[in-house]
């Protein structure tokens, strides 16, 4: 569900504030990082898929079954690897709900607890703001 305009302007004057009040904790909070981990996982597996395909053929050359197995095991691997870390990356501007291993998932948590606060205190400025 979109944010209305008020809640569009809310957002971008929290988010100044946060920029001004401590710049590095901000740019910590951005969500890029797990879009460019997935990514980059997305790359080192189809880069290991090539690599099974290298030596899958190389194991028909050589008449070496066993290597050719490992390359088709390998590829398996990396496709597997590809299609799932493709399917959990974000999209560009959408916050990441599920996280890719136990680190990042407390990452998440913490996240939503410091944007919580974040946003509690934003509200009690706006109440006290408010009443005066």
């Amino acid at each position: 569900m979109p944010l209305s305009e008020h809640e569009q302007r809310m957002l971008e004057q929290m988010e100044r504030a946060l920029y001004a009040e401590d710049p590095k904790f901000a740019t910590a909070l951005e969500g890029s990082g797990l879009r460019t981990y997935t990514r980059r996982r997305v790359y080192q597996a189809v880069a290991g898929f090539l690599v099974g395909i290298a030596l899958l053929m190389a194991g028909m050359v050589a008449k070496q079954v066993w290597l050719s197995v490992v390359g088709f095991l390998v590829m398996l691997g990396c496709a597997v690897l590809a299609v799932t870390g493709w399917r959990k990356a974000p999209k560009p501007g959408e916050q990441a709900s599920g996280a890719a291993g136990h680190h990042a998932r407390s990452q998440g948590r913490q996240r939503r607890s410091v944007m919580d606060r974040i946003e509690q205190r934003w509200q009690k400025r706006r109440d006290e703001q408010g009443g005066h």
